[in-house]
């Protein structure tokens, strides 16, 4: 018989343990272990096999918890716990002291997205996306960030992957039930569940309760659509995290961005937290929350669409996470039609400007991240080099734009440093790596000996080691093997042994099987005896993507040689809590993606925090952080166009770097056997990336360049009723009207004398315009000089501001930068006091 049904009883406890539950509830005991030790006092073994404080407080029996109700030690110790999180709750922090320190920072920040990976206790995360989510809400809590965070609860989550027989991902999507979970429901103070709506075609609504988790300081808002009041299909719009159709997709996104603002607004109301001024939109999924932010607006002030937008991309942040178009979602625009048609989701929005919003070269699609763009005055890649190749990207959007000018800013990801450090490391460095190399820094090495690194070091890969083991027997068990047959498991690994770990989601261009290029190569490194190498596999396949389950299935069946399976293992279901083991015990984090289709795959960041050394292509975070000490760059093969001979050639690289490089580095010991070549390109990897790879040090960014200045500006745009909002709706009509008409007639270059074409010398640029009615001070004009080679295109040029010395006339005095080959134009561009940058608009006038 099958349940109709599931639910959650929770224990009712002692009355001196109640307030466990608090403890149990807020995930800050995910990143602060001595609250997990409270946890694990009750019962060591129980909590070291579920790992789980809330699942703790129902699976210890009763007679311990009247032990421990009557335990004044334990009493005492849970006060004490209890206590310090009060005051990590309600103490100032960073965000407190800066916005004192700068003003203007805004009162809370809306966070969107579709997936968050806070611990594997709240299954709601599918990879990379997810994590870094679940990290910037954990750094911002650290840092008093007066963040909300945002996105659908999925009923089944995440799948759970094992495999065939023959080496074929096999999907397992287990129901979860929310009350079991660290969540808590949304309720009015009637105690009925607070409901947000989306109005569905048809005349149907789509209803979504409100479950609400604590990340530290940070309320996590997930809607849930699984509720009585919807017809069973929109019952199942979250089911499934990335499941479904297209038709599905847009439901999903649909209700995370404008249920999601709706759930934002009523839980403010409910709780008196101050409303978001800023609304960061974590890549495009969510993006249909700038026109619900729209609706808003003109509700509240009666003003007309035009004239609240400029409001709405004021206090909007959008960050990209994509590098290739492909990764983009992209809708038929008659399902747009079909959803946003008939004026009930959104009354007063005029289908067109939907429509225009979301418009790309393909007319019959409406591109998400093209909105996104479109409805955000600010926006970034998650990389130094993905903030490069997202502006070659959607340079179209801006043309007439030179790629650097595209308004697109670049801030790196970052990892969540106490989640993902092994305590033992902690304990060694005294935990302070946000102190590390600022400043002059903290030396490591005044405190801690080879000796004592390298002991740890071994002790982390001992437990990975018996992780591996563990795991290799349940994944074979599962396969239908017998424990008979399983008595080769207790030699896999070895915890002298170097150790490779090569984890992530299996699109195809993160080249899982690129290690197989040479399978005798790599055999060779395997298994050599005198300086061996082990190698620890890792990652889930999309359900749809048959290419990357076959690639799964080739690196399996590699794996199953009994000549080599004690030194390579692929390891089923890749989680958070697989991830730690591999991020602790590894030596080397392998990363070989087809640069540059890593927008920043952060990995890397948490292997290198627990001292261990990347060996990655020059892609994402790596290609600005690589400093030929902190690691090795795999070569690329630039140039070739062929994918099978690059992969081939970098393959090459791969296992010469490995063969001449690392290996002979790890094994290269004097008498004390401690290798002090490969230990000095750790400490000088703890010391240069420890602070730079913090998410701390990511949110603080986006403190300072984005959420900042966009409350300043969303601030100015609404002010006076919308003054400012509406001055630069005008101001665009103005130039809707006029710019076509403006004419750069000619320009000249006087120099003075002649011949004065030196290095430092001033000269004059003069130009005649018309500007046909507008005013002066609506434009910019520049002139902008530069280098130039057998083309004319300028290269690293530099503007300056040209000032009107006549009608029609402006003039600018600028210094020769250089010596060469020199070039010079000038350009016409808008200018509003409001705008963020000259290319906003996508207007230029060029002579």
């Amino acid at each position: 018989m099958r349940a109709v049904r599931r639910f959650t009883v929770r224990p009712s406890l002692p009355e001196p343990l109640t307030g466990l539950t608090a403890l149990a509830t807020n995930l800050r005991w995910t990143w602060h272990p001595p609250t997990r030790d409270l946890f694990a006092s009750m019962d060591d073994e129980l909590f070291r096999r579920i790992r789980d404080p809330l699942r703790m407080l129902t699976a210890v029996s009763a007679t311990r918890l009247a032990e421990l109700a009557a335990d004044e030690a334990f009493l005492a110790r849970a006060n004490e716990v209890t206590e310090n999180l009060r005051e990590y709750l309600t103490e100032p922090r960073w965000y407190q002291e800066r916005s004192a320190e700068v003003g203007g920072l805004p009162a809370a920040v809306a966070y969107f997205c579709m997936e968050f990976g806070v611990h594997e206790a709240l299954p709601n995360y599918s990879g990379g996306l997810g994590v870094l989510a679940g990290d910037h809400l954990k750094a911002a809590s650290d840092l008093g960030v007066p963040l909300i965070g945002v996105g659908p609860l999925y009923r089944a989550g995440y799948f759970r992957q094992s495999l065939s027989l023959d080496g074929w991902q096999v999907e397992h999507y287990p129901v979860i039930d929310p009350s079991g979970l660290p969540l808590q429901l949304l309720t009015e103070p009637s105690g009925v569940p607070v409901g947000v709506g989306v109005a569905m075609p048809g005349g149907r609504e789509l209803r979504a309760q409100i479950w609400q988790a604590s990340v530290g300081r940070i309320p996590l808002l997930l809607l849930d659509t699984d509720i009585e009041e919807n017809d069973e299909d929109l019952r199942g719009v979250t089911d499934r995290l990335y499941g479904g159709d297209a038709d599905h997709r847009i439901r999903q996104e649909i209700l995370a961005g404008i249920g999601g603002m709706r759930a934002v607004r009523r839980y403010c109301e409910l709780t008196g937290h101050p409303q978001p001024e800023v609304f960061h939109t974590n890549e495009g999924h969510a993006g249909f929350l700038g026109l619900e932010r729209a609706r808003e607006l003109m509700d509240a002030s009666g003003l007309e669409f035009d004239d609240v937008f400029p409001a709405v991309r004021a206090g909007t942040v959008f960050t990209t996470h994509t590098p290739v178009p492909a990764g983009i979602d992209r809708f038929p625009v008659d399902l747009v039609q079909h959803y946003f048609g008939d004026g009930r989701l959104l009354p007063k929005l005029d289908l067109r400007r939907v429509l225009a919003l979301g418009a790309e070269d393909n007319p019959g699609l409406f591109n998400m991240a093209h909105m996104g763009l479109r409805l955000a005055q600010r926006a970034n890649g998650v990389s130094a080099l993905h903030g490069r190749v997202s502006r070659r990207m959607f340079g179209g959007l801006w043309p007439g734009f030179d790629d650097d000018e595209v308004p697109i800013s670049a801030v790196t990801n970052g990892v969540h440093g106490p989640t993902w450090v092994a305590r033992e490391m902690t304990e060694l460095l005294d935990g302070d790596y946000d102190r590390l190399g600022r400043d002059g820094g903290l030396s490591l090495r005044d405190k801690v000996t080879d000796e004592q690194l390298w002991a740890l070091r071994r002790d982390l890969r001992q437990k990975l080691v018996a992780e591996v083991r563990r795991r290799v027997r349940a994944s074979w068990l599962q396969r239908g093997a017998s424990p008979l047959e399983l008595g080769w498991v207790d030699s896999v690994f070895d915890p002298d042994v170097l150790t490779v770990g090569f984890a992530r989601r299996v699109p195809t261009y993160k080249r899982l099987t690129l290690m197989l290029r040479d399978p005798e190569r790599l055999r060779a490194l395997l298994l050599d005896e005198q300086r061996p190498v082990q190698l620890v596999v890792a990652g889930k396949s999309h359900p749809a993507d048959e290419g990357g389950k076959a690639l799964i299935q080739q690196i399996v069946r590699f794996v199953d040689d009994p000549a080599v399976r004690r030194r390579i293992v692929f390891l089923p279901d890749y989680d958070m809590s697989m991830a730690r083991y591999l991020y602790r015990g590894c030596d080397v984090w392998l990363n070989n993606p087809t640069r540059p289709l890593e927008a920043c795959g952060t990995s890397g960041m948490k292997s290198a925090l627990n001292g261990g050394l990347n060996l990655s292509i020059k892609d994402g975070w790596w290609d600005e952080c690589y400093d030929g000490s902190n690691g090795w760059a795999i070569p690329t093969a630039d140039g070739i166009t062929d994918p099978l001979r690059r992969d081939d050639l970098e393959a090459a690289a791969l296992y010469d770097l490995l063969a001449q490089q690392v290996v002979p580095l790890f094994y290269d010991r004097g008498e004390s056997g401690v290798p002090q070549g490969w230990l000095s390109r750790v400490w000088h990897t703890l010391d240069t990336l420890g602070p730079r790879v913090q998410a701390s040090r990511m949110v603080r960014e986006y403190v300072d360049t984005c959420y900042g200045p966009a409350a300043e500006t969303v601030t100015a745009a609404v002010a006076d009723g919308f003054a400012g909002s509406r001055s630069l709706a005008q101001y665009q009509q103005k130039m809707a009207l006029s710019w076509r008409s403006v004419r750069l007639f000619d320009s000249e270059l006087v120099v003075e004398p002649p011949d004065a074409l030196v290095v430092g010398h001033e000269i004059r640029v003069r130009a005649r315009i018309d500007l046909a009615g507008l005013e002066p001070s609506d434009v910019e004009v520049q002139a902008v000089v530069g280098r130039v080679g057998d083309t004319d295109d300028l290269q690293d040029p530099v503007s300056v501001k040209m000032e009107p010395t006549g009608i029609g006339e402006f003039t600018a005095a600028l210094e020769l930068p250089q010596a060469g080959s020199l070039g010079y134009t000038v350009r016409i561009l808008p200018k509003h006091p409001l705008l963020a940058t000259h290319a906003e608009l996508g207007k230029v006038i060029l002579a």
